[in-house]
This record gives C-alpha cells, sequence and structure tokens, in this order.
C-alpha cells in the first residue's frame, strides 16, 4: 500500500494477465530488496537494472517484446515496467510504502 495515494496508468501494450505476471514477478524482487536493504529507498533501476538488465526468461522480456520495432522501445518498456511496480506497491495488502521523486526517478521505501 502507498501512503501517498497517486495515479496508476494501465498498460496496453501487453494482456493484463501478462501485466499480473509482471506485478507477480516485481512482489518477489521488492520482498528480496525489503529483507536485504531494510529502510533503504529503492527504485525499479535498483530492482531491475545494472546486473538484473538481461530480462531474458522473465515477464519483462515480454513486456518488452511487445514494444519492440519501435524507436523508443526501450524508454516505454521502462515507463510501462514503472507503472506496473507503482501498482505492485500501491496493492500490497500487507506492506506499506511511502514514495518520493528524485531526478526524475520515483523511489519507494517499506515504512515497518
Amino acid at each position: 500500500m502507498l501512503i501517498q495515494d497517486g495515479k496508476i496508468r494501465k498498460i496496453h501494450a501487453i494482456s493484463e494477465a501478462k501485466a499480473q505476471e509482471i506485478k507477480n514477478f516485481f512482489q518477489g524482487a521488492i520482498r528480496c530488496h525489503d529483507k536485504v536493504a531494510v529502510g533503504e529507498w529503492f527504485s525499479l533501476r535498483d530492482l531491475m537494472g545494472g546486473e538484473n538488465f538481461d530480462w531474458n526468461g522473465t515477464p519483462l522480456q515480454e513486456l518488452f517484446e511487445a514494444y519492440r520495432g519501435r524507436s523508443d522501445a526501450l524508454k516505454m518498456t521502462a515507463k510501462s515496467a514503472g507503472w506496473l511496480l507503482k501498482a505492485t506497491i500501491k496493492d500490497d495488502p500487507y506492506r506499506r510504502y511511502e514514495t518520493k521523486k528524485e531526478a526524475f526517478t520515483r523511489k519507494y521505501r517499506w515504512v515497518k
């Protein structure tokens, strides 16, 4: 649950079922982050970038495939993934998160 309520955009490039797969994937990544970095801010880039940028074999690959062929495919994938991450956090009935925007990047932190 997000402490600060904000808008969530629907992703039209993929089906609801695929979007749910990505949200489930994100839920696991968020819980892992929360376990090893309690109280630290995180962003989509922290969870799915850097060493985790190779999305082959993950639900995120299908999101990228939905935009393949567009000149802005990576940018649109990142934006859509960001909205899905926000929706995942907002829909979590068990944990509360605060959010902030820092230099065009949306960040989240678990509030125990």
